[in-house]
C-alpha cells in the first residue's frame, strides 16, 4: 500500500528500512522522504514505522536471563538390563 503519495513510499519501503536498521522516524524521513511534503501521511507512516520497529526490537537482556537459568545439563547414563 502506498503510504506517502507525494514521494511514492509504500508500507513495504518503511518495513524494509526498519529491517535494514533504521530505528528513528526522522532518519526514515531523511532516507525515504516519507511525510516530508504535505504531511497528510505522517500519522499512517508513523504507525507503520512503529509496528515494524516493534517487530524488530531486540529482546531485553532481563527477559533472557530467566531462560538461561532454567537450562540444565543432563548426562545420560546407559544402564545394563
Amino acid at each position: 500500500m502506498i503510504v506517502c503519495l507525494c514521494h511514492r513510499v509504500s508500507d513495504r519501503d518503511i518495513r524494509r528500512a526498519v529491517a535494514e536498521g533504521t530505528r528513528n522516524f526522522e532518519v526514515l524521513q531523511d532516507e525515504t522522504r516519507v511525510a516530508s511534503a504535505c504531511g497528510a501521511c505522517h500519522d499512517c507512516a508513523r504507525e507503520v514505522f512503529d509496528e515494524a520497529l516493534a517487530r524488530h526490537a531486540p529482546v531485553p537482556v532481563q527477559m533472557m536471563e530467566p531462560l538461561a537459568q532454567t537450562r540444565r545439563v543432563i548426562q545420560l547414563v546407559s544402564v545394563a538390563a
